[in-house]
């Protein structure tokens, strides 16, 4: 049988079950705790409570549910202003979700996904290759392990790149502004770019303005900031700041 038609991409979710197991537990054992000391029933409730809007974030994400975790990756992609004609780049690529889904609007572009594939994610290379052998795109669609913080390519290699909730990740960069203008430095003069991440944290950004003016400073012809925390489609409950309350994109021309 066709591997198109038997299997089913594995994109994964946001919202690993992990976390949802790891608190149901935590609450049992408070639970447990308050038939000697009552008052750590409270503790429960409280334990009992993340776990179920943890369960119902992941039913959010997933294409099953609200299909938000899509609807976002196509964000980056609706604010990448490019022809589709040369080489382009994801940054931190997961599972090759937004790698396949650039591909496939793009049927001339060949298409990179990087990622570091560390033990904290459930994502792999193995995966990705699957991913995109599953999808159609194999045949245009790399990958390979880097760090984004230092990109194993030539300067004004990519005619376009993307990225969606990495930056802030790389945790061997301090100044999380580095990892964006290595992002940059990977692509062309006239190249586009659409980058989305938790860009309104100040902890990691600072103002956003001053961000854009300190992109544009890098010598950036065009630099866009899109609050896509608004977008219609995210539900009110998951506009928490540890949630997609924080998201933005960064898009433009070199």
């Amino acid at each position: 049988m066709d591997i198109q038609v038997a299997a089913k991409p594995e994109y994964g979710n946001w919202v690993p079950k992990r976390m949802i197991y790891l608190s149901g537990f935590v609450g049992f054992v408070f639970l447990g705790l308050a038939l000697v000391f009552w008052f750590l029933a409270v503790l429960a409730g409280l334990f009992f409570l993340v776990a179920a809007y943890f369960i119902y974030a992941r039913r959010q994400f997933s294409l099953k549910g609200g299909k938000v975790q899509d609807r976002v990756w196509t964000l980056v992609l609706e604010n990448l202003d490019w022809n589709g004609e040369g080489k382009a780049l994801d940054i931190g690529c997961g599972n090759g979700a937004l790698t396949v889904k650039l591909a496939k609007k793009h049927p001339k572009a060949q298409v990179k996904g990087i990622d570091y594939w560390g033990k904290r994610w459930e994502y792999s290379k193995s995966i990705c290759e699957r991913n995109a052998a599953i999808e159609g795109v194999s045949e245009r669609v790399t990958f390979q392990k880097a760090s984004a913080v230092a990109l194993p390519f030539d300067d004004g290699y990519f005619d376009a790149a993307v990225s969606n909730f990495v930056f802030h990740e790389v945790s061997d960069a301090k100044d999380k502004r580095e990892v964006i203008r290595e992002a940059l430095r990977v692509i062309k003069t006239g190249g586009k770019f659409s980058f989305q991440d938790e860009f309104l944290i100040k902890q990691f950004y600072g103002d956003i303005d001053d961000l854009v003016e300190t992109i544009k400073s890098w010598g950036i012809t065009k630099v866009e900031f899109v609050q896509t925390r608004d977008a219609d489609f995210i539900p009110r409950a998951l506009t928490l700041p540890f949630m997609l309350g924080s998201i933005g994109l960064i898009c433009g021309e070199k």
